[in-house]
């Protein structure tokens, strides 16, 4: 059997407050979810090793380093630098509840894209627990990552929905961006 490739990331996860990030990363790498809300200061860092197994072929083992940050414009700006620097993905989170974190998105990926220039990037509308309460539905979600030409998916850190599924999606564009940018 074939060794799989090793490969590192850093994934960012990007949006306003309250919508959700933590949970996500606590649901993904802990499969825990805790209702209390809990304001991240500063930065947060997370690991979780998956297995993927592009459709290119090889098999690889990828250790993913996940930044969490505190949802604020002031903080974005002020430590863009070191906290996206050397990052090759990220995960653009809204709150369904709350459309103004949808539109808030585009600035919070371009801040990425003007420190590490453009890495793929995944989008993650969260609360689908909270559907009855929603600000806006599918239309709206892509019209806001079309710009992006990236994938979406209805999450709930809650429920688990879709939580590994984003992950998952995310760490095979990574790995298929690396692939092709080795490539001759």
């Amino acid at each position: 059997m074939i060794e799989p490739r090793r490969m590192k990331v850093k994934v960012c996860l990007v949006g306003e407050h309250a919508v959700g990030k933590t949970s996500l990363i606590k649901r993904y790498v802990l499969n825990e979810y805790d209702d209390r809300y809990i304001v991240t200061l500063g930065a947060k860092v997370s690991k979780k090793e998956l297995a993927l197994n592009p459709k290119s072929g090889d098999a690889i083992q990828m250790d993913m380093t996940i930044w969490d940050i505190m949802g604020s414009k002031g903080f974005r700006e002020l430590l863009r630098e070191a906290y996206f620097h050397g990052a090759q993905g990220i995960l653009a989170v809204a709150d369904i509840t709350r459309y103004d974190t949808l539109e808030d998105l585009d600035s919070w990926v371009e801040s990425v894209f003007r420190t590490v220039g453009e890495i793929p990037v995944a989008f993650a509308i969260n609360k689908t627990d909270l559907k009855d309460q929603a600000a806006f539905g599918e239309e709206q979600v892509k019209q806001a990552t079309e710009a992006f030409e990236a994938p979406y998916f209805f999450s709930s850190a809650k429920t688990g929905e879709n939580v590994e599924l984003v992950f998952r999606t995310l760490g095979e564009t990574i790995a298929k961006a690396a692939a092709k940018s080795a490539s001759p």
